[in-house]
């Protein structure tokens, strides 16, 4: 095809198209910043009260295995829920609704770090944000396309929650390489919801991808805090 065989729509179709891109990306990170700024506002909400402790406490009485077991079966459910729905509305529901359990499910976390050291949360936060702007820009410099590790990512949450269930029936502790196998896989995470975000995401399901990013995220900090604690 010559230059002059170009039509006005042919030259402006895919800029057009990158255009709507870029528009998706933005959204989503605007979406992924906002459910970051809706926890942090949720934690701090709640730790000004006495219902925190209460709620800690509480949540502290029973398996501190099924917290963890929890945690990835929430992220699962929401994650389903967002990518089956249609509406832009149903669509913020399952991430508002999603970062409100997340708050929940973090309280006991937070709780024993302020008791041991308050410290510890700031210091978990800014790793974890290191490591997602890291592996971030690992996907959009390199240009590597990182959907292959849907397979390993599947397969990898079905062994965790599984030895998970492992340790609340037999009664063992999940110790230090635990953690750090969560953190890597966390990591695996980021990477594949980035990969998916810049190349196969429906252009209307930005705020589906905003919330799989939160989780990967939300994953990799519950890892991080749970490492530094244990090292206290």
């Amino acid at each position: 095809m010559s230059a002059n065989d170009l039509t006005p729509e042919a030259v402006s179709q895919p800029a057009v198209e990158r255009l709507d891109r870029s528009q998706f990306i933005a959204r989503t990170y605007m979406h992924f910043l906002g459910a970051l700024l809706l926890f942090g506002a949720i934690e701090y909400g709640l730790f000004s009260t006495p219902y925190a402790e209460q709620l800690a406490l509480l949540m502290l009485q029973g398996s501190w295995l099924v917290i963890l077991g929890a945690f990835i079966i929430v992220s699962w459910i929401a994650s389903s829920v967002a990518h089956r729905v249609e509406s832009t509305g149903a669509q913020y529901l399952a991430l508002g609704g999603f970062v409100l359990a997340e708050s929940i499910i973090f309280v006991p976390m937070f709780y024993l770090a302020m008791m041991i050291g308050p410290e510890l949360i700031e210091k978990a936060v800014l790793i974890t944000l290191a490591a997602f702007v890291a592996l971030t820009a690992v996907v959009m410099i390199s240009g590597r396309d990182f959907t292959f590790l849907r397979s390993f990512l599947l397969w990898a949450g079905v062994v965790a929650l599984g030895t998970i269930a492992l340790g609340v029936v037999a009664g063992f502790e999940l110790g230090t390489y635990f953690s750090m196998a969560m953190i890597g896989l966390a990591g695996a995470s980021i990477l594949y919801d980035t990969s998916k975000i810049m190349r196969s995401y429906p252009d209307d399901r930005y705020i589906a991808a905003a919330l799989e990013l939160f989780a990967s995220f939300a994953l990799m900090l519950w890892y991080v805090l749970r490492l530094l604690l244990s090292r206290r």
